[in-house]
């Protein structure tokens, strides 16, 4: 790491200033935004279609890889934000196409409110330039970041998660688990297995295929807006080209399959 770079917690001048946690066994580090802006590998940049915004957008921002010291035995990178979305990114991903950027808003160009009358992305927000290179979907733009840290897959770690020994690895109900920690971990847990805390369990006292009608349940995946609405309400849209339909059966099929490994 350069020496340009302050730890904030050494550096009273920026007390005050929004700082990024970076957590890693070689690499412990609390990172000033005053001193990220700093870095000599930031660059102004376009992003064609931004996911928290829904329409261009440019930022300051630094290549990823720039403020990480060695990830190569790093399995997946966790994104947490303030509010307690989490974001689970296999390490894979970030040498890939879709090219991962640490946008940060300064102190004097904040961005605009994600919706009326509350925060924006910032102070830290992962954003990709070319995400369809790598099938990069929304739940892998985490913004209002607060920690960087290098864990272990999910499923590892939270056993509860996993289906019955007896279901075959190659089954709907595995493909429906990994698409439940790509998708759908960034906000809930299963059997209390997960990092997040922002929606509800998904099994719990009970699982969603038990009190919804499976095409309302269809239908609330897609678009759940159209099936209920509330001021708070946070879960994204999932589009086919976000989560095709035999993505979803598989889902459907590993959360159905939950409802005896309670």
């Amino acid at each position: 790491m350069s020496a340009w770079l302050l730890c904030a917690a050494d550096n009273p001048a920026h007390a005050a200033e929004p700082v990024l946690q970076l957590s890693f066994s070689k690499q412990q580090q609390l990172l000033a935004r005053a001193d990220l802006l700093r870095h000599p590998d930031v660059r102004t940049i376009e992003v064609p279609a931004d996911s928290a915004y829904k329409q261009p957008m440019k930022y300051r921002a630094l290549p990823l890889l720039s403020i990480l010291r060695d990830v190569r035995d790093v399995d997946v990178l966790q994104f947490k934000a303030e509010d307690g979305f989490v974001a689970n990114i296999p390490t894979a991903l970030l040498s890939g196409g879709a090219q991962p950027w640490l946008a940060i808003e300064a102190a004097n160009a904040p961005w605009p409110p994600l919706k009326a009358g509350g925060r924006s992305a910032g102070p830290f927000y992962l954003v990709w330039l070319a995400p369809e290179k790598s099938g990069i979907t929304p739940e892998l733009w985490p913004y209002q970041i607060a920690v960087i840290s290098a864990v272990t897959p999910l499923q590892n770690r939270y056993p509860q998660i996993l289906p019955a020994a007896s279901i075959a690895a190659d089954s709907a109900e595995y493909r429906g688990m990994h698409i439940y920690t790509m998708q759908c971990a960034a906000c809930h847990q299963i059997n209390g297995g997960g990092d997040a805390k922002v929606g509800p369990d998904l099994n719990l006292p009970f699982n969603p295929t038990e009190y919804f009608q499976d095409n309302f349940l269809r239908r609330y995946i897609r678009n759940p807006s159209a099936v209920r609405s509330w001021p708070q309400l946070t879960m994204p849209a999932f589009s086919e080209q976000v989560l095709s339909e035999s993505q979803l059966d598989d889902l459907l099929a590993y959360l159905r399959h939950m409802t005896q490994r309670r």
